[in-house]
């Protein structure tokens, strides 16, 4: 069973940048797209951004601000975010697509607050 553990969550000001990181346990074949979702309190679990080979798709609340990024060898994808606001808070999620099966990240936490 192959497992996301995810890092690089924390508590940062407003305009502040955080690099979140997900790595697989294991290698995983025929990866079909890696990505991030969030969930705010009370709200339900978002797209933020995900990556299909070279190209990547983006929440027009992230365009500009967040960057996702992929280490095929190290089976890992990266979340940058740059520019944060108090309503980027949630708990953050990574997810691997490969050959029809979906693998989650047990979540991380970024609060953006002064």
């Amino acid at each position: 069973q192959v497992q996301l553990v995810e890092s690089g969550g924390g508590l940062v000001q407003p305009g502040g940048s955080l690099r979140l990181s997900c790595a697989a346990s294991r290698s995983i074949f025929s990866i079909n797209a890696m990505g991030w979702y969030r969930q705010a309190p009370g709200k339900e679990r978002a797209f933020v951004a995900r990556i299909i080979g070279s190209n990547t798709y983006y929440a027009d609340s992230v365009k500009g601000r967040f960057t996702v990024s992929r280490d095929n060898a190290q089976n890992a994808v990266y979340l940058q975010m740059n520019s944060l606001k108090p309503e980027d808070t949630a708990v953050y999620y990574c997810y691997v697509l490969a050959s029809g099966n979906m693998y989650w990240g047990q979540g991380t936490q970024v609060t953006v607050s002064s």
